[in-house]
């Protein structure tokens, strides 16, 4: 058997991604290799130190007690390892290797894609892959290095930084209050049909700010209920009913006149935009030259 000085540093690489991951295939997508050389590579740690670091089963790979001990004890010093590379490069360095974001469909499209367009054109060497949905990414299970989130982070495990707020607004079309009138108050909105977004915590309570520091609570009635925010959108615009859309939503369609926003005096609690890591990860170097970049992007294009 070799001794443990004789163990790659890889395998342990490898092990650590399996055990964050929970998974072969899982830990071969963060590395961006094949499952079978992932599994060679812990067998071949397993029989270097002569002990199982992992049970096996048709559905889940979890940690042996021996696996456990050796996760806790080397996760931290390969983050360590991690950092002390990154940190020698030189900040002229290319970034290589590859980036993987993830961001709400919507504002992905508008708001992060076009940024990372100009940002893959600084670095050449840089693969990058943008995935979008309004589903919330696994960033662990998944190889995510960086998620644009949009709202409120209620996750306290999560590490964030906020890229910048938005404002939340009542609208509604033209051609829907041609027909059920324009609200004065926002007591009023409760009797007008309401269009719910199912992801947010509580999709028909909502306080509105106004003048004098006045404070208005108001519990609606949905009618129309939806998960996405595209769709949300889609079917305030045909005159299906009110709702709440944030300002990045809207901003084409208030200024076009396809949407009025409501109540103009009153305000909501503003949202924030946040770039959120990967639970007890290194941040790289490549990851925080994103963010940065994102930042004064955001800010150039009046998003942020």
């Amino acid at each position: 058997m070799a001794l443990p000085g004789h163990i790659d540093l890889n395998d342990l690489v490898v092990f650590a991604a399996v055990a964050d991951t929970g998974g072969f295939s899982k830990a071969a997508l963060r590395l961006g290799v094949a499952p079978a050389k992932v599994s060679l590579e812990v067998a071949r740690l397993e029989t270097r130190l002569g002990t199982t670091l992992f049970t096996r089963t048709t559905r889940r790979v979890v940690p042996t007690e021996a696996g456990r001990a050796l996760h806790e004890e080397c996760a931290p010093l390969l983050l360590q390892l991690r950092a002390a590379i990154d940190d020698v490069h030189a900040s002229a360095a290319a970034l290589t290797g590859s980036l993987r974001v993830t961001a709400p469909t919507d504002f992905g499209a508008h708001f992060v894609a076009p940024a990372l367009a100009r940002f893959a054109a600084l670095h050449p060497a840089l693969a990058v892959e943008l995935q979008t949905g309004d589903r919330i990414a696994d960033l662990v299970g998944e190889g995510i290095d960086i998620a644009i989130r949009m709202g409120w982070l209620r996750d306290s495990s999560l590490r964030a930084v906020k890229l910048g707020g938005f404002g939340q607004y009542a609208v509604a079309s033209p051609r829907y209050l041609a027909q059920a009138g324009t609200p004065g108050t926002p007591e009023e909105l409760a009797a007008l049909d309401w269009i719910a977004l199912t992801r947010l915590p509580a999709p028909l309570k909502w306080t509105f700010a106004g003048p004098a520091g006045a404070s208005r609570t108001v519990q609606m009635r949905a009618r129309i209920r939806t998960d996405s925010a595209g769709a949300l959108r889609a079917l305030v615009l045909e005159g299906a009913g009110v709702s709440i859309l944030d300002e990045y939503s809207v901003r084409h369609d208030l200024a076009s006149g396809a949407l009025i926003r409501l109540l103009p005096e009153w305000t909501l609690p503003a949202g924030g935009t946040y770039a959120v890591f990967p639970p007890g990860r290194h941040v790289s170097r490549k990851v925080r030259a994103f963010v940065e970049f994102y930042q004064a992007w955001l800010a150039e294009a009046g998003a942020g």
